[in-house]
């Protein structure tokens, strides 16, 4: 691929998603959100508010008001309103716990209370990336949310998947034909593969999101990290596999009839083996794309910086670089690699904390179980304390790494971790060792990540209170995740290489290739440059350029 003069870029890499994700379903609804419905307005102030006031009928306000304060007076703890709506006679509070609904359903005011029960949107979003690389621009260019007739949608175009399984039955999926590799290529428990075929392939129906490729392409899959992943080991792993495991999947996707192979993984050494494996698939027209690596420096990873792999670079919705994207001589292409929104199999369990719930993510390594006691705050978790002794620790973010803190944590003797983060928003995290570069290691304890508000608020107000950690996520058909790294950016430049390919059947993979450099979006220096290749994929431009040809 790297032999024309527009195909002298290239690279991979530690591929893993950076820790960036944030899925949807994460963020939990509180259970203790309620609708109150108040009696017919027999109540007047004389009664509230003593004999003294006045007998007109309370607004509801006042009685709204007045309910805070028996809350209050029996030790229920305070409630926040949400809403009021005179005309339906109730208002919506959120309560502090359980205990407090028990108090408010026992007031002689209150005629019913009923949870405040999430709604969700019926409809499809677009992830930035699909419209960063031109995607809608090929097959729905007047924005209707239906295809255009004639329009090239990856259609009769095989892309080859090798990574962690997919969740076949997820929603997104319905309606793409699917085959796979070994038993169990339709299951996902690492949740890579999952989302990297949902930027490729997701449908475009009233859901979810959309791929570059709209339900279009076809998909193997080929399953090499996870359990069932046929990764020389007796357990499935998702941080790693063989070079041979590689090039036996590569040659699998190959002889499955795939034209495209996505590969977001990588590694730090090259195999003359693997070299020639992947020049051989090459030679038989299979059009291979690896992720350029998520190391932030300039280190060459493979398979992307073989000269017959096409290595791909992370860019944000700003077309700038990523900071851990990896440059050097072998990138060839960009794609959006930063908080990319895409399919996952799994859904969250929330972290519960006495009768009060929190968004968490499952710390990657960490050991899948649950643990149940009561917290105690570590600090920075910079060093052990015996007062950690069958607790569950809450660590905040900083100084030293996940991993040494999750040790500190076992050495005194804790049951679990609860890492908060140090700046705003959700914290997702992996336990990496110190080697050069880093490598992902497991943990015999849960952890879990929360933001920075719920840990400052659990320090805050929950005190003594029991803390119930769930590392163990569930399977979902519905859950959607933002995940950054080059392992995202390389399935926007596979699909795209379908999409494009898709309009011109006959062509050649170096054809495709070609056109989709000689077309991209210059982004950096001009030219071919490390940071980002020949630049952003632009998926009309590459098929004008291939039907020209």
């Amino acid at each position: 691929m790297k032999q024309s003069k527009l195909v002298c870029a290239l690279g991979l890499g530690l591929a893993a998603m950076v820790s960036s994700a944030t899925s949807m379903a994460q963020e939990q609804p509180n259970p203790n959100r309620v609708w109150v419905k108040f009696k017919q307005n027999n109540n007047t102030a004389a009664g509230a508010l003593g004999k003294s006031a006045s007998a007109i009928p309370l607004s509801l306000q006042q009685r709204v008001s007045a309910l805070r304060n028996k809350l209050a007076a029996s030790k229920a703890g305070d409630a926040t309103v949400n809403f009021q709506f005179d005309k339906l006679n109730a208002a919506v509070l959120t309560l502090p716990s359980a205990d407090a609904i028990k108090a408010l359903r026992a007031n002689p005011d209150v005629e019913s209370v009923e949870i405040d029960y999430p709604r969700y949107p019926m409809a499809q979003s677009v992830p930035y990336g699909i419209d960063q690389v031109q995607a809608r621009d090929a097959w729905d260019a007047n924005r209707d949310g239906t295809i255009d007739a004639g329009a090239a949608t990856g259609a009769g175009i095989k892309v080859c998947v090798i990574d962690s399984g997919i969740n076949s039955t997820h929603e997104d999926f319905a309606g793409v034909a699917l085959t796979g590799y070994p038993t169990g290529w339709n299951t996902d428990t690492c949740s890579h593969g999952t989302h990297v075929a949902g930027t490729i392939a997701a449908a475009n129906n009233a859901t979810g999101v959309v791929g570059v490729s709209p339900g279009k392409v076809s998909l193997h899959i080929i399953k090499i990290f996870g359990s069932n992943g046929y990764n020389g080991s007796s357990h499935g792993q998702c941080s790693w596999t063989y070079s041979s495991t590689l090039v036996d999947a590569a040659q699998r996707c190959a002889s499955a009839g795939a034209k495209v192979i996505n590969m977001s993984l990588g590694g730090a050494n090259s195999s003359t083996t693997e070299r020639n494996a992947f020049q051989t698939l090459a030679n038989n027209g299979v059009l291979s794309i690896a992720a350029a690596g998520n190391s932030g420096n300039a280190t060459l990873s493979y398979p992307a910086s073989y000269p017959s792999v096409v290595s791909v670079a992370a860019v944000d919705q700003n077309n700038v670089k990523a900071s851990f994207s990896q440059f050097n001589a072998e990138v060839e292409l960009s794609g959006p690699g930063v908080d990319t929104l895409s399919t996952t199999p799994l859904a969250n369990d929330p972290l519960v904390i006495g009768n009060s719930q929190f968004a968490a993510n499952p710390i990657a390594g960490s050991r899948q179980t649950t643990a149940s006691a009561g917290w105690v705050n570590g600090g920075l978790c910079t060093a052990s304390s015996s007062t950690w002794r069958n607790k569950v620790v809450l660590c905040q973010r900083g100084t030293n790494t996940f991993n040494d803190k999750v040790t500190r944590v076992k050495t005194g003797g804790g049951l679990a971790m609860v890492v908060y983060n140090n700046v705003d928003g959700p914290l997702s995290a992996a336990f990496f060792n110190t080697a050069t570069p880093p490598q992902p290691v497991t943990s015999t304890l849960p952890a879990v990540g929360i933001s920075k508000a719920d840990g400052e608020t659990i320090i805050a107000s929950l005190a003594g209170q029991t803390a119930t950690v769930d590392a163990t996520p569930s399977l979902s058909n519905v859950a959607y995740e933002n995940k950054s790294g080059t392992s995202m950016a390389t399935p926007h430049v596979a699909g795209a290489a379908a999409v494009v390919w898709s309009s011109k059947p006959t062509a050649t993979a170096q054809q495709v290739l070609e056109a989709l450099e000689t077309t991209a979006l210059d982004i950096d220096a001009a030219g071919r440059d490390n940071n980002t290749g020949w630049g952003l994929v632009q998926i009309p431009a590459a098929i004008a350029e291939l039907q020209s040809q």
